[in-house]
């Protein structure tokens, strides 16, 4: 009778496996291998060899693919890519930021399967919460409530009130990496400070980590609806001044991420993109989190699909409405053509550094059948109903060059398409603005009590904006929105119009030194023009990305950097394997904050 066989070791031929499956920097001490694809273990037996004809081995291996991506491509940018962009500014102005995602550097995975096993779900009963991370819905869910702290040890704590002294700016973060160390090293203590798109940075590389395609994507214009009527109401005084402190508001951007699965719990149709919401504005059973909810269910205006369909709905559909409290108290409705939720809406591109529009993804069509339908099944009646015309119309035009630093001109467009005379009023207002809608102080104003417009007329109003105005009280989001408000006293009617303006920051240079080939040492070169007419203090650079050690991450540069001077620091590369890298580079100073810059690094073999 043949001797028992007996398995003495199981070689998981980690290297081999690694490279095979794109994992090679978490195969290092375990095997991680992605589903669908076939991988290789060895085993070694003791005693006597494996005979075919005599032992009967059976290899059981289960899985549930629920998160499987049929394009490569698309497979490349939203499990592998740990670099990419995240677009802030201004939907006439779209700004694309680097950031570093690094789901595979050291730690960042033990760190990701921590952040599973402290949720509240896992602590109340863990092996129900284990046994339900099959299913990619409730792990979306689970990040999307454990990036925030609000309800947990969740990761981030958000803060929107400038004052980030006792912690760190969120417009100072340039990759998802540092945050997560943090938490881990102090105890899964939150980590200060956060706001939408470093929630939403976060929660995409936990998910990329994890297996699960995602994408960080912004809205431009998005609405904040608390009590679900799909409206966002503004009270202004007789100067189109907002009065009544809402927490109802239009954020001038807003991020969220999607992830790629089936959606076996609700109808077929549904698969595909699903949106997740980490930032923490309100509650959805319970929890601060939100979604995952079809892409598609918000397009078809199905606001009963699982999950928080009416908030993600609102985000790009909602109506606003503006009313002018008068000096008698009476509110009067005033037309405002210039502000329309839900523009813009963008995410990087697959395997190319430029912005996607996926706003089709969200919206059919303005004023197409499809989109009344949609508007229909979600009874959103304010869209259903027919906007009053008038024969005057207004709108905000820049000037070319809006730089940090610079005086420019900003005007009020007004046409009159009528036959008749229009004796008005224009009130002009420039205010420094938050991305999330919270007005700074006033920076430029006008007053023109007296404006004729003559029948099928148009006039060009400018109001000068100075530098001197706003360089103190301009926030970390280098915007400022700028209102003008058209009054006819005679026929009691008031025209509205907005826009918001970004500064655009001076760029960063960066430089390689060497010969990018494979096992080789590199220099960085990194510099910055200081574009203000005055001198920059505390200024420092700051670095992420592939080959570089961590006391090399942060750079300061000695007081002052003066008018017009170019400053330039060199950043030492560790050799790096064959690839596309990037290196990402944040500079900050007393007066010019939050100023990002990014490099390919292409790495060919030696």
């Amino acid at each position: 009778m043949a001797q028992d066989l007996i398995l003495g070791r199981c070689d998981l031929e980690l290297e081999a496996n690694g490279r095979d499956h794109y994992t090679a920097d978490l195969c290092r001490e375990r095997l991680v291998v992605r589903r669908g694809q076939p991988f290789r273990v060895t085993l070694h037996f003791e005693g006597r060899n494996y005979e075919a004809s005599v032992d009967s081995l059976t290899f059981s291996v289960v899985t549930a693919d629920a998160v499987y991506l049929d394009s490569e491509q698309e497979r490349e940018e939203y499990v592998l890519t740990q670099q990419g962009f995240i677009y802030q500014g201004s939907a006439k102005f779209i700004k694309g930021i680097p950031w570093n995602f690094g789901q595979f550097e050291d730690g960042i995975l033990d760190i990701c399967l921590m952040l599973l096993d402290i949720n509240p779900k896992f602590l109340r009963d863990a092996s129900r919460d284990c046994s339900r991370r099959s299913s990619p819905v409730y792990v979306g869910r689970v990040v999307s409530g454990m990036v925030n702290c609000n309800d947990d040890q969740g990761v981030l704590l958000g803060r929107w009130d400038n004052n980030y002294g006792d912690g760190i700016s969120p417009m100072f973060w340039i990759g998802s990496v540092d945050i997560l160390r943090r938490w881990k090293s102090c105890g899964c203590q939150r980590v200060k400070y956060g706001q939408c798109w470093v929630f939403a940075a976060v929660a995409c590389t936990v998910l990329r980590c994890l297996g699960i395609p995602t994408r960080v994507v912004t809205n431009y214009n998005s609405a904040h609806d608390q009590n679900s009527n799909l409206l966002i109401e503004y009270f202004r005084n007789e100067f189109g001044e907002i009065q009544k402190d809402k927490s109802e508001m239009i954020w001038n951007f807003h991020c969220w991420v999607e992830s790629w699965m089936t959606r076996p719990d609700l109808q077929p149709g549904y698969e595909g993109w699903q949106a997740l919401d980490p930032t923490p504005q309100e509650k959805s059973e319970g929890t601060y989190c939100c979604g995952p909810v079809p892409v598609r269910a918000i397009k078809e205006g199905d606001l009963s699909t699982k999950y928080d369909a009416p908030f993600v709905f609102a985000e790009v559909n909602a109506d606003v409405v503006d009313w002018i409290r008068q000096e008698d108290g009476s509110l009067h409705k005033s037309v405002n053509r210039s502000l329309v939720v839900g523009l813009q809406i963008s995410t990087k591109s697959v395997g190319r550094d430029e912005r996607e529009d996926i706003t089709h993804n969200y919206k059919y069509p303005e004023g197409s059948p499809e989109e009344r339908e949609a508007f229909t099944r979600a009874n959103h009646l304010n869209k259903l109903a027919d906007k009053e015309e008038t024969g005057i119309a207004m709108r905000i035009r820049v000037s070319q060059s809006m730089s940090m630093g610079s005086d420019f001109d900003v005007f009020a467009y007004i046409t009159n398409n009528t036959a008749e005379d229009h004796a008005c009023r224009l009130l002009l207002c420039a205010r420094t603005v938050s991305y999330n809608g919270v007005l700074g102080p006033e920076c430029g104003a006008k007053d023109l009590l007296n404006l004729s417009l003559e029948p099928f007329s148009e006039k060009s109003i400018p109001l000068r904006i100075l530098y001197k105005k706003y360089c103190d009280c301009l926030t970390e989001s280098n915007l400022i929105k700028v209102r003008g408000l058209l009054i006819e006293p005679a026929a009691n009617n008031y025209l509205l119009a907005e826009r918001d303006i970004y500064l655009e920051n001076p760029e960063i240079k960066i430089r390689i030194l060497g010969e990018p080939k494979q096992n080789r040492k590199l220099v960085a070169e990194v510099s910055l023009r200081n574009p203000l007419a005055v001198p920059l203090l505390g200024c420092t650079f700051t670095v992420e990305g592939a080959g570089l050690t961590e006391e090399q991450k942060t750079m300061e540069i000695p007081d002052p950097v003066e008018a017009g001077q170019e400053v330039k620091v060199r950043v030492d590369l560790l050799p790096l394997h064959v690839g596309r890298h990037k290196l990402v580079v944040n500079f900050e100073s007393d007066k010019l904050k939050a100023v990002k810059g990014f490099r390919n690094v292409i790495i060919g073999p030696s």
